[in-house]
Formats: C-alpha cells, structure tokens, sequence
C-alpha cells in the first residue's frame, strides 16, 4: 500500500462512528478516541488523559508547547477545552451527562460522568467525527438567518460567547488585522521554526507523528522534506499567506468571534468549548470552519482588534470563518496508547516536561 493509501485509510479508522451503546454502558476508551479529534492550534494535540471511575481527567501535555505563537498557553488550554466539549458530547451519545471542572491536583481538566435516561446521540455527537478546520476556500453561499442563530446559541459556554460578523465594513477590518498579523508572523525567524517543526509535508511524515499541518488536509503537494523546506523560503512569506487569506476570508459568507469575560485558564477553556459546540453544530449543519487567529496571536494587534469590534469588558479568544465547501480530507490524530496515561497520580513526568516533540528528520 502507498503512502498516500495508507494515510487515507488511517484517518477512515479514526474517523469512524461512535459505538452504539445499551443498557448504561459507558465506554472511556471510546470517549477518549472522540476527544481527540478535538481542534488544536497546528494539530499539536497537546493534551494526555488519565481514566478514573466513571471520570476522565483531561491534562496538558507541555511537550507539545508553542512557544512562540502561543506564549502563555492560551491557546493550549482552549484545546483541552475543545477535547472536554467532545467528551460532553460523546458521553451523551453513551445515555451519561458529563460536568468539567478545572482542577488544580493534577493540573487540568477533569470530567465527570452519571447516567442519564433522557440523554443519547444528537446531530452534535454525530458530528464529532466529521468536525475538521479547513485551510480552503469556501464557494461564497449565504448561511441561513436560521442556522446563524443555531451557530451564535450553540458558540456559547460559562464566560465565553460568539459574536457573528457579517459587515463588510468589519469584514475589510478583519482582513486588514489579519494581513497583518501574517506578516508580523512570518517574518520573526522564532515564529517560523515553529511552524515548519509542525508541518508534515509528506504523507509518510504524518503518519509517522500522527499530528501537525500535514500537506494532503491542506491541498497542497506532497514534497520530501529535503526539498520542501529549502522552498519556503519563497513560498511561506508573509505577503503570499496574506493574499491567501484575503482570498479565503472574502469567500465567507460570515466571520465568528469567540470572546470571553476574562482572560485566564478557565476563560481560555470556555472558550475551546464553545468555539468546539459551534464548530459540532455547524459541521451537522453542513458548514464549514477555518480559523484566522493571527490578529489575536500577535500582541501588537489584539488591543486595536478589541477597538474595531467594540468588545468593553471582554477578550477576543478565536477568530474565525464559516462558509460551505467541500470536504476536505482529515487530518490524523495519535493513537490512544499515546495519549493515555495510567493511573499514577499526578506527577507524570511527561505531563511535565516543557520541550517540543522531535519532528521527522
């Protein structure tokens, strides 16, 4: 089997429905198995999970940091959140309620489940398995008004909410902010070896890793790394990714902003989990979503963002695009084996540690 072959056949196993389950049962492995397919910043996954009684434990995985994009770990604890959603949503489809809790003994997120008669699969926990970001262009149709308030209900959670954009006026702002945020971005040498740590730019790699912005998602060519990489140096500019995106982004019919009433752990994680519900619900509606958080990485830009959005009070955590297009092909994702840890305690070291994975060579 060739690479290519092989690499759709693994995202068709991970990608696979739910288990159907009678009687209370509740299946952890399974819940596990959904929750990854959670959305993380570059595919990082930077998350482990530890199985109690009727409980699974949701802790970062600091091997998995970003330093450079992501200085304060915000957007890794928003990722934790996103796994929490998809466990809410998975232990439904399993007939349990599920509450999340942020804990401090392990550091992280813990959820709890207790069987629920009036619970079970929903066009949500049925999308947990379709839900992807995509790096393409949408084909420009209107979202329904009534799918819109479908997204902006289902885009809220604790102290997170979603505001949809749809004005022009805001639309030409966005695209200013994320222009750019590109080109603040790929132009400091720090940010750039980050991302090329993360991206897999043959099939071969990503099935090696299982993680990271693999090349066939994207749409793009499958190149030996030793020729890929000698090649960005013309292709991932600042000015080029700011076109792309100007491009995709005026292709949406509407922006979303994920804001919140704080700025810390907790908020970062109501944030994920509602960014993740309205994701779930706009992949059972049939739309499409893509992240553009330039404007919000980038410090220098963030408070003026808050300005042209009239946020008082509130902090933009993700920014966003909808629209309908295509399937794309899925990204792939560890296995459990990696993912999950025994039952210790609380000092696994490689819960611990800070250093990123080692890419291929």
């Amino acid at each position: 089997m060739d690479n290519a072959s092989a690499y759709a056949v693994a995202a068709a196993a991970q990608r696979r429905p739910a288990l159907e389950l009678v009687g209370g049962a509740l299946d952890l492995h399974e819940l596990v198995r959904l929750a990854t397919l959670a959305a993380s910043s570059h595919n990082t996954q930077p998350w482990l999970f530890r199985l109690r009684t009727q409980a699974i434990e949701v802790l970062p995985d600091f091997r998995r940091r970003c330093p450079a994009v992501d200085p304060d770990d915000a957007h890794l604890w928003r990722s934790l959140g996103c796994a929490a959603e998809n466990l809410v949503h998975a232990a439904a489809a399993q007939g349990h309620a599920a509450s999340v809790q942020l804990a401090q003994q392990p550091q992280g997120l813990r959820v709890d489940f207790e069987p629920s008669a009036a619970l079970g699969a929903t066009d949500l926990s049925a999308a947990l398995v379709r839900r992807q970001c995509t790096r393409r262009p949408f084909d420009g149709r209107a979202i329904a008004r009534e799918h819109r308030a479908l997204l902006a209900q289902a885009g809220a959670c604790g102290t997170a909410r979603t505001l949809l954009l749809d004005s022009p006026a805001l639309r030409d702002t966005v695209i200013d902010f994320v222009r750019a945020g590109d080109v603040t971005q790929l132009t400091d040498p720090a940010f750039r070896r980050e991302l090329i740590r993360w991206l897999r730019f043959t099939d071969a790699e990503a099935l090696e890793t299982g993680d990271g912005l693999a090349s066939t998602p994207a749409g793009q060519p499958s190149l030996p790394r030793w020729l890929a990489r000698p090649l960005l140096r013309f292709l991932l500019t600042g000015r080029g990714q700011a076109e792309t995106d100007t491009a995709n982004i005026r292709s949406s019919p509407l922006l979303a902003v994920v804001v919140a009433s704080a700025d810390s752990p907790g908020a970062w994680v109501d944030a994920g989990r509602a960014y993740e519900r309205l994701a779930l619900q706009a992949t059972a509606l049939g739309i499409r979503t893509a992240f553009i958080n330039q404007p919000i990485e980038v410090p220098s830009l963030r408070a003026s963002l808050h300005g042209a959005l009239g946020l008082h009070g509130e902090t933009a955590q993700l920014l966003l695009r909808l629209g309908h297009g295509p399937e794309a092909p899925f990204s792939l994702r560890r296995p459990l084996e990696d993912v999950l840890l025994d039952q210790r305690g609380p000092e696994d070291p490689v819960s611990q540690t800070v250093s990123a994975p080692t890419p291929p060579a």
